[in-house]
């Protein structure tokens, strides 16, 4: 068996005043710091055994908060990047909104039919790279009955659990959401999957 916790970085700057971030980057506002500080809380009991992160700096850091006193490397990898929304990124959403009426539209509600037209990845590219990357985990003999905790982005997480439930990218928004390190815990095995928790952000104070 291996698990593997799913946790989206803490709310950044750029959250707060509704801008696009995709690759491009904003730090962590306070709030998103002690977002991470309550799940190392509510993990610091847990053995967790290897600690993968996106590359971008709100992840990062969130997964350096988490981390806390374990003696564990944190390797960066760009499959667990968010996706990336070429020239949005940085922008407000009310701007995107106004000048990409129909692809902005598309993203939010039916993001099969979303098309990059402005560069970036649509949601199909997004789900192949990051399911390639966590089932090479999966799959990795090194890694059984190992805790490994992979610190992403709202879209990269939904995109694993589309493809793990089988559900169609036209129903990419159903609920749960992916709330700002929420946790998602799920147990592999050779039968298939458990889930243990979706989207839990019980952790909050």
């Amino acid at each position: 068996m291996i698990k593997i916790l799913l946790v989206r970085h803490g709310e950044t700057e750029w959250n707060k005043v509704g801008k696009m971030q995709g690759w491009g980057d904003s730090p962590l506002s306070e709030l998103g710091r002690n977002q991470a500080q309550w799940l190392n809380e509510r993990l610091k009991d847990v053995k967790i055994d290897k600690i993968y992160s996106s590359p971008t700096g709100r992840a990062y850091e969130t997964s350096q908060i988490i981390r806390g006193y374990r003696d564990i490397e944190i390797i960066k990898h760009n499959d667990l990047r968010e996706i990336n929304v070429g020239k949005w990124e940085g922008l407000d959403k009310c701007i995107v909104e106004s000048d990409y009426k129909e692809q902005n539209y598309n993203f939010w509600n039916k993001p099969h039919k979303y098309k990059a037209t402005h560069g970036g990845e649509d949601f199909f590219e997004v789900r192949e790279r990051v399911c390639n990357f966590i089932n090479n985990i999966i799959e990795d003999k090194n890694n059984e009955n190992k805790t490994i905790l992979l610190v992403s982005h709202a879209i990269t997480i939904k995109s694993f659990l589309c493809k793990l439930e089988g559900y169609e990218i036209e129903d990419f928004w159903r609920e749960p959401l992916i709330g700002q390190t929420s946790l998602t815990e799920i147990d592999f095995s050779n039968d298939g999957y458990n889930m243990i928790i979706k989207g839990d952000t019980s952790h909050y104070k």
